[in-house]
């Protein structure tokens, strides 16, 4: 807590307001007492200048393009960490070591496979549901088959196995929900495979023609993983946590999550991206076109990929991805004239002075979505892979979320309807 204090003047009288400064340097004015003392409530449509809690999980700077998870870079720990020590790191706080990491591991491993009668869950849905719909409703209903997550001790093991087990079975219920929407029948997991190849291979294997892992693909799977694995308070993020300041269980507040990033201006933004791309290709390439479009103000339409909320310079993430995109490609020996649509329209965004004023930059969803297009990944999965990626930072933030003994969640409103009327009876009502 600073010393330093924010003056309000309302009338002829002024309040002082504790100002609390991060570890970082960021300050906030602290106006929880505002309402006892003034009576007065702020109003912050979309929470963009509210700090709803403080977190030690991650810190992002928007002005000079930083990401860090507990401290560490995301460039350091998108070059040489897999997903699973990246998820170990923002559960507990320190990055594993070698036996912790084993026994994590493990762990996912052993809990991987679903309780057989939930499989039974998969028939009921219809040909065409959406995975994100299967994927929330399946990861609701763990609560049903795993209950001792409301104990006070966990007898499998405690916190770190209840996690893997969340992040194994999320994996194989993301898998299942893919098989069951092209109609194939299910693939398990293989306590063999680590936790992306495992991933791959419960989507793609098939009875007459068995997966090959291509160490590239679980190399850029990997990498899109961990970009993902948590952002601070998201939409997503704040969801899980004011569902969870209810007392609703882990499941039920990660079921939340995933339903909070199902929107396509969250979890589906890079789905959008797709599209995009795929119509400046059937209108014969006609950038211009979009371009004009994009700057017209009185258009409302938008180049999806581009610009980002928090960040006011290049998005950290996507510099990352755009290395492991052009990597893959090279690689596996792909040709997709999306990538070229993408390479060219971000060109020439970025020497548009219009988009520069703007700080208008690729973001992360503007070339994950061509990565997944390139590994096999339809594009109706692309919100259940950023869910996958997001699962260890909504299980941290839930848990420091519980261990702050955070008040249940409770926005204000400004009311703008009618005052009090008065009632009058319809004298004849039939």
């Amino acid at each position: 807590m600073s010393e330093e204090f924010a003056r309000l003047t309302i009338g002829d009288t002024t309040y002082k307001l504790p100002i609390i400064e991060a570890s970082t340097g960021e300050r906030a004015v602290d106006i929880r007492n505002l309402l006892k003392e003034t009576g007065l409530i702020t109003l912050d449509s979309g929470y963009m200048n509210t700090g709803a809690c403080t977190s030690s999980i991650t810190y992002l700077d928007g002005k000079e393009g930083i990401l860090n998870y507990r401290g560490y870079r995301i460039e350091d720990l998108a070059e040489n960490c897999s997903f699973t020590e990246v998820a170990y790191l923002i559960l507990h706080g320190d990055l594993p070591t070698f036996e912790a990491l084993k026994s994590f591991r493990q762990d996912m491993r052993r809990f991987a496979l679903l309780h057989e009668d939930m499989i039974h869950f998969f028939d009921s849905y219809p040909p065409n549901a959406s995975p994100m719909s299967i994927l929330s409703t399946t990861v609701n209903a763990l609560h049903n088959y795993y209950p001792e997550m409301n104990e006070s001790e966990d007898p499998y093991g405690g916190y770190t196995v209840t996690a893997a087990r969340l992040l194994a079975k999320t994996r194989t219920i993301a898998a299942f929900s893919y098989k069951k929407s092209i109609g194939h029948p299910l693939v398990y997991p293989s306590p063999r495979m680590n936790y992306c190849e495992n991933f791959l291979n419960m989507m793609f294997d098939r009875p007459n023609l068995p997966y090959k892992i291509i160490p590239e693909a679980v190399s850029a799977l990997n990498k899109l993983l961990i970009l993902h694995a948590d952002h601070e308070q998201n939409c997503s993020t704040s969801t899980v946590r004011l569902v969870g300041s209810s007392g609703a269980n882990l499941y039920a507040s990660i079921s939340s999550g995933v339903s909070a990033l199902w929107g396509p201006l969250h979890g589906g933004a890079n789905q959008a991206v797709i599209e995009m791309l795929e119509n400046i290709y059937a209108d014969n390439k006609d950038f211009e076109k979009y371009i004009s479009k994009a700057k017209d103000k009185n258009d409302p339409y938008r180049l999806t990929g581009f610009g980002h909320r928090v960040y006011k310079t290049f998005d950290p993430r996507a510099k990352i991805i755009k290395n492991a995109c052009d990597d893959i490609f090279e690689i596996l020996d792909i040709n997709d004239p999306l990538l070229d649509i993408a390479k060219e329209l971000e060109e020439r965004v970025s020497n548009d002075q219009y988009f520069i004023e703007r700080n208008l930059y690729p973001n992360v969803d503007f070339y994950s979505g061509i990565i997944y297009r390139a590994i096999g990944i339809p594009t109706n999965m692309f919100p259940v892979m950023f869910a996958l990626g997001r699962l260890p930072g909504w299980i941290a933030q839930w848990t420091e979320m519980k261990e702050d003994r955070t008040r249940i969640g409770r926005p204000r409103q400004l009311y703008i309807g009618h005052p009090q009327r008065e009632f009058i009876a319809i004298k004849d009502r039939g």
